[in-house]
């Protein structure tokens, strides 16, 4: 009787399993039709609406030939017949693009904040008003700078397939001793037209952890802020395991792309900060953007006084634009949206041991050693990784000292400071082709003797 009892429920057990599994691909494919949509309507607004802020023009059709061709799988699939919708106040500011995805389901939004870029809002979200200020347009810009003998030789090979198949490059620059040797667009971007700089971000941040170090408002060398009590060893994470990928935490995809986040509209705290512990904090590599946005969120009083908008200014950095969750968190390892010709200043930032034009430190002494320093774990490959930058300590023919910010779709800072130079690349580069961003370096970096 116990044998039968058994069988019987295991057989009426297994027929909602099978209606579940067949289930569960109906919601994975509507998921996917969110995040597409979630996408589309993020690209469409960030584009568009940040190159108006510096004073130049996107169409939706330059949008869709860059920024939404090449993505991952299944996106690419999706987001291309997706009809959309780009909204505009009563001053003719871009207000928000809607993008539907689902009968019965509100459009997924991205909406527009003239201070604070785009953000989208979680699936079947509703728009609040938004009540802001269009800031005065960046103006003077100063006419490009094209390169000069061999070194043009090596912009036009990025302009091809010289250093990547099917790799697409929208601009380079080079800059020596804090002079613009040279640099080179794709015909649809220029000096005021800005992209989204993926994990080339995660410099950024720990730039600004530098900064509240700087102040005193931050100690890398002291916990984040992670855990839930005494008892929970994630509590001894330090904002330096974070900086360093070396949290320990679990992460659900190799790379931890952080979909929900970046394209379904959850927030920072809900996505980000509650992964469990796998590891003991400091000793594995684990290439997250979670890490680095627990690190941003454990500065975020400090954010609060003294914003990245407010370093950008500093900087001269007045075409970037640092981009929220729909709460208003920084999602600083990836949305921000930024010129090859700013992204130059962050790296001169660097050359210059952290301190301004004026003679105004703004990043801690010894700052550069630290975040080029690969004083954690390592990771395999081609690259090592300091503080929130990888290091090209491992590429032949590169300065020993060199480091980087790089991120998705080929977007790379390069900072040799034994040389005194900064050389940027931009790009739109599809899933599965890859820049080689060292064979680049060494060949600038020749070239400029020439």
């Amino acid at each position: 009787m116990i044998r039968h009892a058994f069988a019987a429920a295991a057989l009426f057990a297994s027929a909602p399993l099978a209606a579940q599994s067949t289930t569960q691909e109906q919601l994975d494919d509507r998921y996917d039709r969110a995040l597409a949509a979630g996408y589309k309507a993020l690209f469409l607004c960030s584009a568009i609406a940040n190159a108006e802020r510096n004073g130049t023009t996107r169409t939706p059709e330059s949008v869709a030939q860059w920024e939404l061709t090449g993505i991952q799988a299944p996106l690419d699939e999706l987001v291309g017949d997706m009809p959309y919708q780009i909204a505009r106040d009563g001053d003719g500011e871009l207000a928000n693009v809607s993008v539907t995805w689902a009968d019965g389901m509100r459009p997924r939004m991205a909406v527009h904040n003239s201070k604070m870029g785009c953000s989208q809002l979680p699936i079947d979200g509703v728009p609040v008003p938004i009540v802001t200020k269009r800031p005065a347009l960046a103006t003077g810009h100063a006419p490009v700078v094209a390169p000069q003998g061999a070194l043009a030789g090596s912009f036009s090979q990025a302009f091809g397939e010289a250093y990547g198949a099917g790799t697409r490059t929208t601009a380079v620059l080079a800059m020596r001793d804090g002079a613009l040797l040279g640099e080179a667009y794709a015909a649809d971007f220029g000096p005021a037209v800005p992209q989204r700089t993926w994990s080339v971000a995660k410099s950024i941040a720990a730039t600004l952890v530098g900064t509240a170090v700087q102040r005193g408002e931050a100690d890398v060398a002291k916990p984040a802020g992670l855990g839930l009590f005494v008892n929970d060893r994630r509590e001894q994470i330090t904002v330096d395991n974070l900086l360093r990928m070396a949290s320990g935490r679990y992460s659900d995809t190799p790379g931890n792309r952080t979909d929900p986040l970046y394209f379904g509209g959850s927030t920072v705290e809900e996505t980000a900060l509650h992964w469990p512990l796998v590891h003991l904090p400091g000793t594995v590599f684990r290439y997250a953007n979670n890490d680095t946005l627990a690190a941003v969120k454990a500065i975020g009083a400090s954010l609060e006084d003294h914003p990245p908008a407010e370093f950008f200014s500093r900087l001269g950095m007045h075409d970037t634009v640092a981009e929220t969750d729909w709460r208003g968190d920084y999602i600083l390892s990836s949305q921000v949206w930024s010129t090859a010709r700013d992204l130059a200043k962050l790296g001169q930032l660097y050359l210059d041991e952290g301190v301004l034009g004026d003679g105004t430190r703004i990043l801690p002494e010894g700052w550069v050693e630290y975040v080029s320093a690969p004083s954690g774990p390592q990771p395999d490959g081609s690259f090592g990784y300091g503080a929130g930058f990888w290091l090209l300590n491992k590429s032949e023919g590169v300065p020993a000292d060199t480091f980087a910010a790089m991120g998705n779709r080929g977007q790379f800072i390069v900072i040799v400071p034994s040389l005194n130079v900064v050389i940027v690349r931009r790009g739109e580069d599809p899933t599965g082709s890859r820049f080689d961003i060292a064979a680049f370096t060494r060949d600038v970096i020749e070239n400029m003797a020439n």
